[in-house]
């Protein structure tokens, strides 16, 4: 092209800088490439600064602009569609208004396309009612108009006025400008507006379907997520992409539904898809919260491509599930491999060294966090700290540690203390994590119950009385009953303490009776300690 002299075309240079950016990440053939033309028209450099905002160098197209000006090439709308995107992306405020000047100067302030940039850029900066002046002003809107503005409300968190605008449209039949508003609502968690505004959209798309899925996902309806999922599948209008995907797996994790997570594994399989890490380590992180380490090893090591997320997925689940040295070695296998750890790493080997009562390794490993990776220690990781030395018994270091804190500790971290107080009978330390929790968690009925079974075992009843006064004068109950559930056929069965309404209830109950009948002809005893709440 250069040696016959065609680099001359401003058509085809148009063409070839265009195709250039779209198949690297970076500007330097584009710019090489421009430098070759003696005269540049508008074409050309309007494909160079689309080409630099594509790349991430919006700096660079603002300077080409302002070169093409130098020049006295008039810019095209195509030019300041470009042109506003770099100051979105930038949030530069003081270029991209002075680039709204140069778009009323040059005659554009009717075009649709630009007027949306527009929009969408006074939006970025939370200048919302700027966003809306622009609006107002166009001569003509389309979907993409309307759905950018609405999108402007969402984002800005002013809901009403979208759904007060999206009733404004003269036509509604565009899924991105639901999906907008819905999107809205899900932020907010209305779970029953979502619904109610996903069960009306005319043509559903994906995103339509992953929204309410996330909608779920976020308010605890695991569920829903999966019968959703189940639904958009069998209708067979939609297909699932990866990100509905890793929403559904969660939805199993949460669940404890290996059954149900199976045939998701099952479906991407048969349909082909691309188990990337993203996918992977939802797979690695669902199979270990079911209690399926194997499964999780077995994804794990199929895994071409593994990044930090399936490497934490996976000593997470050997931690959570006792293996100890199992995950120890995945920490060590990782950091061999050059794979740098961060704080959530470090959370799950620190978990594993608890478990284990692995105490010197626990505070070489976070030792080896401060001073090796240079992470601050977070609450977490105090938290486990604390809980690892509360468990082995050393409560003095424990609550120095405490005392040592960066950061304030929390309900958690006393907690922890105080649980080890209790297996190891230290009523001193004790009464120090009571009087700090009784400031941070005054309703938590579990730290007053831990120092009333304390008072029984060493039969201060007095005391056990004194406590169970103070919790009824503060009002503080157990307001939230036990609960738990299991999968059987591929369905869920839950149960809560003092629940009567599942329809095996009595035969439960019968059967929950018997078992007591026999652990008492057995001859056991149960500690007083641990009945009394």
């Amino acid at each position: 092209m250069f040696k016959t002299n065609f680099n001359q075309d401003c058509f085809l240079m148009n063409q070839f800088i265009t195709a250039s950016s779209s198949i690297s990440s970076h500007t330097n053939l584009a710019t090489s490439t421009f430098t070759q033309i003696k005269k540049p028209n508008t074409l050309v450099y309007n494909a160079l600064i689309k080409a630099c905002v594509r790349c991430h160098s919006s700096n660079q197209a603002l300077l080409h602009y302002i070169n093409m000006l130098q020049n006295g090439v008039l810019p095209s709308s195509y030019s300041f569609s470009s042109l506003i995107k770099a100051c979105t992306l930038l949030t530069d405020s003081v270029n991209g208004k002075a680039l709204h000047g140069h778009v009323w100067k040059n005659g554009f302030h009717s075009h649709v396309f630009v007027q949306t940039t527009l929009v969408e850029f006074y939006s970025s900066l939370s200048h919302v009612r700027d966003s809306r002046k622009v609006f107002d002003e166009m001569s003509e809107r389309d979907d993409y108009a309307w759905t950018t503005m609405i999108s402007a409300y969402v984002r800005n968190n002013n809901v009403e006025s979208a759904e007060k605008l999206f009733d404004e449209m003269p036509e509604r039949k565009n899924a991105a400008t639901w999906n907008a508003v819905i999107d809205g609502y899900a932020k907010l968690g209305n779970v029953e507006r979502v619904e109610f505004l996903f069960d009306k959209i005319p043509s559903k798309d994906i995103i339509s379907w992953t929204t309410l899925m996330s909608c779920y996902l976020k308010n605890k309806r695991y569920y829903e997520v999966v019968k959703l999922f189940n639904k958009m599948v069998n209708e067979g209008m939609v297909v699932p992409d990866e990100v509905t995907i890793t929403i559904v797996i969660s939805a199993c994790a949460h669940l404890g539904a290996v059954g149900l997570g199976k045939e998701v594994h099952f479906y991407l399989m048969v349909n082909e898809f691309c188990i990337d890490v993203y996918i992977g380590s939802s797979l690695i992180d669902m199979y270990a919260k079911c209690g399926s380490v194997e499964r999780s090893l077995l994804v794990f090591y199929k895994l071409q491509d593994k990044n930090l997320f399936c490497w934490n997925s996976m000593i997470d689940g050997l931690a959570a599930h006792g293996y100890a040295k199992e995950a120890l070695k995945m920490f060590e296998k990782m950091e061999r491999e050059g794979i740098k750890p961060n704080g959530v790493t470090f959370v799950s080997v620190l978990t594993a060294c608890t478990h284990a009562g692995f105490i010197q390794e626990g505070r070489r490993l976070f030792v080896s966090m401060i001073e090796d990776y240079c992470i601050d220690p977070q609450v977490e990781h105090y938290g486990c700290m604390v809980d690892l030395l509360s468990r082995g018994g050393l409560l003095e270091d424990a609550l120095e540690m405490i005392r040592g804190m960066r950061s304030e500790p929390n309900g958690f971290i006393w907690g922890a203390l105080l649980n080890g107080c209790k297996v190891h009978r230290n009523m001193g330390i004790a009464l120090v994590a009571v009087r700090n929790l009784r400031v941070m968690e005054p309703s938590n009925s579990g730290h007053y119950s831990l120092l009333v079974n304390m008072y029984a075992e060493v039969n201060r009843w007095c005391d056990v009385a004194k406590i169970r006064t103070e919790m009824k004068d503060l009002g503080v109950e157990k307001t939230c009953p036990g609960s738990s559930w299991i999968e059987i056929n591929k369905e869920l069965h839950v149960f809560a303490a003092s629940d009567k309404y599942h329809p095996s209830y009595s035969q439960v109950h019968l059967f929950l009776v018997e078992l007591d009948e026999q652990l008492r002809l057995s001859g056991y005893v149960p500690e007083m300690g641990s009945v009394l709440y």
